[in-house]
């Protein structure tokens, strides 16, 4: 990139971070000193501190939803006097273990959950500090801000204050019901997590002065469940004008995921309590966590709800017509999101027989994508072009998606990355367990050591989740695996672009890799950053036309 152009795009973001040139909102003042013990809105808490990070940990930023306030909007805070002590974590959501190796420092699962983490390097209230906020992945079924894979402590030793949130997950954050919409005073129900990833946002904007940020480079960030949902908040009209930058890692709520009407939304609500024999909201609200939660799957109801409220419209409708944030978007997935192995089921991985597969999902536009894919020969099919489609399918188009929407429609830069690097082998000290998909290890047992050793292999990749340690500089919270010196150089270097990008809406920097946005002249050939060991920017007008050819096929459902 030339050297105008470079100021150009860092100009522009620094206008979309504030709608004018950015400056910090650093006094002119000395400032106060930031000690271990910061008020906030509600009153004192007290952390900790490590080698000049302090961490306040377990905040709370809403009133612990339990009791009658299951299934309502978050509730501001009530006052507390005295001092609260901030040096352990809060409890987890609730959630089952649908993920065995997630590692959680929690005490507890239990609704009482609605707690963030902050790390400060700050040591006065006027440094105006860049907020990074991270939400968990999880399917929006399970996960936590405690999980070491999301610290802070890392990006805050690169200037950026690192908070992670808690939202309720499963039935406990997802459910409608028309017991519930008839009580709201937004006469909506449903969206109960995203209610509280928009609480903990204003929480942050309203007391992050206070731990030395700056209220107005809020940048929210999430993996997966915590992608689609910072898309979600990009559109809700309860939190766009909240942040100053976005950041999604592997996934979307645009094309093909759709959110669903609140009549629909309320009925398999009902349908799901009265599979349970519970006939009313009041009924379930009697209900113990525990055994509610047993009793009722994560699954069976719908996650994004049309609730007149959080979401008045779809977000592709959002999107599609200019009224998202207008900010800065940072945006990628992994080169291993989905696996052809998934559809073909067993069957020789053939041409033939991954068409056969994808016919009922594509129908007759099944070779036309697999023209546009390039899946022509049968070794394409588990070589990277096979690899490509299933995990377009999954998280790769509606990222895609999302970027193409904000090229279109914004005026704020957008850049656009793929994850090349497979994590290495499990450490050897872990036995004979394997990877497993919260990246942390399972026991394999012998008929699927067996079955594995048969299966053929796909090309090596980045599978879905695996960048996230990299991306946060937080591989040694991991012992899991064999990390080397490539390794700690590319997380170097992901956590660098990441906090880069929250000080300035631009991911560059000095001994870094070039990284061009997107606009509306390249997006035909748009400028993807591969991050691998040799990290670097391609262009592909291939893969364009195959996300336009998929794109086509979606419209063509409607």
């Amino acid at each position: 990139m030339k050297r105008q152009d470079f100021l150009v795009f860092s100009l522009l973001g620094a206008m979309c971070l504030t709608g004018t040139l950015f400056t910090s909102c650093s006094s002119s003042g000395e400032g106060k000193d930031i000690t271990l013990q910061v008020k906030t809105l509600a009153g004192t808490v007290e952390g900790t501190e490590k080698d000049g990070v302090k961490f306040f940990l377990g905040v709370p930023f809403a009133e612990a939803p339990v009791g009658e306030l299951r299934w309502k909007a978050p509730q501001p805070l009530q006052p507390w006097k005295g001092v609260k002590e901030t040096k352990a974590f809060g409890n987890d959501p609730m959630q089952p273990s649908i993920f065995g190796d997630m590692a959680f420092r929690g005490p507890a699962k239990s609704e009482d959950c609605l707690y963030l983490n902050i790390w400060t390097p700050a040591k006065k209230d006027n440094e105006g500090l860049p907020v990074l906020i991270y939400f968990n992945g999880g399917g929006l079924m399970a996960g936590s801000g405690s999980e070491p894979r999301y610290d802070g402590e890392a990006i805050a030793r690169e200037g950026v204050i690192g908070v992670t949130a808690n939202y309720r997950e499963g039935i406990f954050g997802f459910i409608a019901h028309p017991d519930l919409t008839e009580e709201s005073p937004y006469k909506g129900s449903g969206n109960y997590g995203f209610l509280d990833q928009v609480a903990a946002i204003k929480w942050v904007k309203d007391n992050i002065k206070a731990f030395g940020g700056d209220p107005g480079r809020i940048t929210i960030v999430g993996e997966s469940a915590g992608s689609f949902s910072v898309s979600l908040l990009m559109a809700s009209p309860l939190s766009k004008g909240d942040i100053a930058g976005a950041m999604l890692s592997s996934g979307a709520e645009v094309m093909p995921y759709a959110a669903v009407p609140l009549a629909e939304a309320e009925a398999q609500g009902k349908a799901l309590l009265e599979s349970k024999a519970l006939g009313s909201i009041a009924d379930a609200r009697k209900v113990g966590a525990d055994q509610l939660q047993a009793m009722l799957p994560p699954r069976g109801m719908a996650n994004v709800v049309l609730d007149g409220y959080f979401m008045k419209e779809s977000a592709d409708e959002v999107f599609s017509k200019g009224e998202q944030a207008q900010v800065p978007l940072l945006a990628g997935w992994n080169s291993q999101e989905g696996n052809p192995l998934q559809s073909l089921r067993g069957v020789a991985p053939t041409v033939a027989n991954y068409k056969k597969a994808m016919k009922g999902t594509f129908g007759e536009m099944t070779d036309e994508i697999f023209q546009a894919y390039g899946i022509l020969k049968d070794e394409d099919v588990l070589s990277q072009k096979g690899v490509d489609l299933a995990s377009d399918l999954f998280t790769g188009f509606p990222t895609w998606k999302t970027c193409d929407y904000h090229v279109l429609y914004s005026d704020c830069p957008v850049y656009r990355y793929k994850y090349m690097h497979p994590r290495p082998q499990v450490s050897a000290k872990m036995g004979d367990m394997v990877g497993a998909l919260a990246g942390g290890v399972r026991k394999m047992t012998e008929e699927e050591r067996r079955a594995e050793a048969a299966r053929p292999k796909v090309v090596p990749g980045a599978v879905h989740s695996a960048d996230i340690e990299y991306a946060m500089g937080n591989l040694a919270t991991n012992e899991y695996y064999e990390w080397n010196e490539d390794d700690y150089a590319i997380s170097e270097l992901f956590l660098s672009y990441y906090a880069n990008f929250c000080k300035s809406g631009n991911p560059n920097g000095e001994n870094l890799p070039k990284w061009d946005p997107i606009t509306k002249e390249n997006r035909d050939s748009a400028p993807v950053l591969h991050i691998d060991t040799q990290t670097l920017q391609v262009q592909d007008p291939a893969r364009e036309n195959a996300y336009r050819t998929l794109e086509k096929f979606y419209l063509s459902r409607k």
